[in-house]
């Protein structure tokens, strides 16, 4: 069975005070088999966001000792800042993030609030996924009256916690209540204004958010409500779905924000509300400068927006990972106010186990490693890197001629395929270490103990599975190499002319790549037990062989006809 992964992402009630923000976070790591991704303070709004991972229950316990100790070390009673807050630990939404529904998630929200009302006497509501009733799915509804309604509130039979005491007594003044969710993922996000007005920054605010704002008559601003059938106001809607929004000022940094909850960034992207609210910050004569992300963001969102603005630029989006980061980061200001480390804030990199792969070698020592006494990494995986190298030789004609003066028609064309190579590239780089992998296998299963008929036969299905695999990992870098090949084969034809003999290097490193792989294919498919899926994978390997060779004759053929 798959690992299940839930995130959680309490928000405290604490941000300048650094010796409790530790002792709160701290108090996560405490969990085995729990990883505390982040931790981000706001001294303006006195709040810090904590961003964990897990699997559930791991995480659930470590939410539970994290609200306790926040409960220990916050006095509600003499809180203030900028930030909407009931409790000291004000906000704590569970997020799935692999192999686990929303639903499910929602159980485990319900199992931690009945746990905190329990054994921590803190009352709350759940919201969102997480809610039981329709009126609190919204966070703004639980939370309305703030800490100082809070009193009136639990007293309200409306209103009554979901869990934990219904009245404010001495330990209630103390801790305040405590919001739990089950929810998508949600970034937190401020677009920055060059001005220090409050009131211009809800303007855009309310232009942006999807509840935009109430309609008045006459004044838009102090005009009389405009109310429905039902005594409610009505509300003239925002520009974006999924979005709420406020403005507020920063002391720490003397300017006004748009504070963004983006909450479904697959209906509105990080991109399209910093757009959206550039544009609307011209029209009421002021500018953006810059963003601030806070706590956490996925990395597909950084890379759509790299894409996007990549194609309101016209430029190729076949380039690395990391220079779409680096434009992400630069396009959308996130270094205004302070250093974006993308190590440091994108959630997939954090969860890197550190484990060093053959691909994070320098050029050198990956040669020195290669040339040492041990037998891995071997032909496999020098196959996979030449490969790699191929495609990426292709690709870069590709970015070159994309970028062509006088080409500006032709960008998208050679775009799609810069970007077919970067995904071959990728998966050769993949296989480089799975070759090693797979041959540990199989020194794995002959390492395995064989004394008696049950330990024998345990070996021989031990070492028959990884042989098998052994042999499947090259054939994947022949077929991958192979089908590579396209890339520099057009590129060859209808890229720039004075690339021709990088394109031609690509197909040769290709070539290589294939019959290397072919050799790995053979030597070890003779040593599975099971000749029918030898003999297939065989037959297989030796057609994709014959059709590469016709290729690198092709292909030597056509550039001597045209140097």
């Amino acid at each position: 069975m798959q690992q299940q992964l839930i995130e959680c992402v309490p928000n405290i009630s604490e941000g300048r005070d650094t010796t409790k923000i530790e002792a709160i976070a701290r108090v996560v790591e405490t969990v085995t088999g729990v990883k505390l991704l982040d931790i981000d303070p706001g001294k303006a709004t006195n709040r810090t966001v904590i961003t964990f991972v897990g699997e559930p229950e791991p995480v659930i316990e470590a939410a539970f000792l994290l609200i306790k100790k926040a409960s220990e070390l916050i006095d509600m009673s003499t809180h203030s800042g900028a930030h909407p807050r009931f409790g000291a630990t004000d906000v704590c939404p569970l997020v799935p993030i692999s192999n686990i529904s929303l639903e499910e998630t929602a159980g485990y929200a319900h199992k931690l609030g009945e746990r905190v009302g329990k054994e921590l006497g803190i009352p709350g509501y759940f919201y969102e996924n997480a809610a039981k009733e329709e009126k609190r799915k919204n966070l703004a509804n639980c939370r309305q009256g703030e800490y100082e309604g809070l009193a009136k509130k639990l007293s309200d039979p409306k209103w009554k916690p979901d869990f934990g005491p219904a009245n404010f007594n001495l330990s209630v003044t103390k801790t305040g209540a405590t919001a739990i969710s089950a929810r998508d993922f949600l970034i937190a996000y401020n677009v920055n204004l060059n001005t220090t007005s409050t009131r211009r920054a809800n303007a855009i605010a309310f232009d942006i958010r999807e509840a935009g704002r109430i309609k008045r008559e006459g004044n838009p601003i102090t005009g009389k409500q405009i109310l429905d059938k039902h005594g409610e106001p009505i509300r003239i809607p925002g520009k974006l779905k999924a979005v709420k929004g406020i403005g507020w000022y920063i002391e720490e940094y003397g300017i006004a924000q748009i504070s963004y909850n983006l909450t479904n960034i697959t209906i509105t992207s990080m991109h399209e509300a910093f757009d959206e609210s550039c544009k609307a910050a011209i029209a009421r004569g002021l500018r953006v400068t810059g963003s601030e992300l806070v706590g956490l963001v996925p990395l597909q969102a950084m890379l759509d927006a790299a894409n996007y603005f990549l194609i309101k630029q016209e430029r190729s989006l076949g380039v690395s990972e990391s220079e779409k980061i680096k434009i992400a980061i630069k396009s959308l200001g996130l270094d205004d106010l302070k250093p974006f480390n993308p190590k440091e804030r994108i959630i997939e990199y954090l969860l890197d186990d550190g484990t060093k792969k053959l691909i994070d070698y320098k050029l050198d020592d990956f040669a020195d490693e290669t040339a040492g006494e041990s037998m891995a990494p071997g032909g496999g995986s020098i196959a996979a890197y030449v490969g790699t190298l191929g495609v990426a030789l292709g690709t870069m004609v590709a970015n070159l001629s994309g970028h062509k003066a006088g080409w500006d028609e032709k960008w998208e064309f050679f775009s799609e395929w810069a970007e077919k190579g970067q995904a071959y590239k990728e998966r050769l780089l993949f296989l480089v270490d799975e070759d090693t992998n797979a041959f540990n296998k199989i020194i794995d299963g002959f390492r395995m103990p064989k004394g008696s008929e049950k330990e024998i036969a345990a070996r021989k299905e031990a070492i028959e599975t990884a042989t098998k695999y052994a042999t499947e990992i090259p054939f994947q870098v022949m077929e991958t190499a192979y089908n590579s090949m396209e890339v520099a084969r057009v590129m060859l034809k209808d890229g720039l002319q004075s690339s021709l003999s990088d394109a031609g290097v690509g197909i040769l490193c290709a070539r290589a790549a294939v019959i290397g792989a072919y050799f790995n294919v053979r030597i070890n498919a003779k040593d599975i037990k099971d000749r029918a899926f030898s003999e297939d994978i065989l037959a297989n390997a030796l057609e994709i062989y014959k059709n590469t060779l016709m290729i690198e004759e092709e292909t030597i053929a056509y550039i001597d006809s045209k140097m």
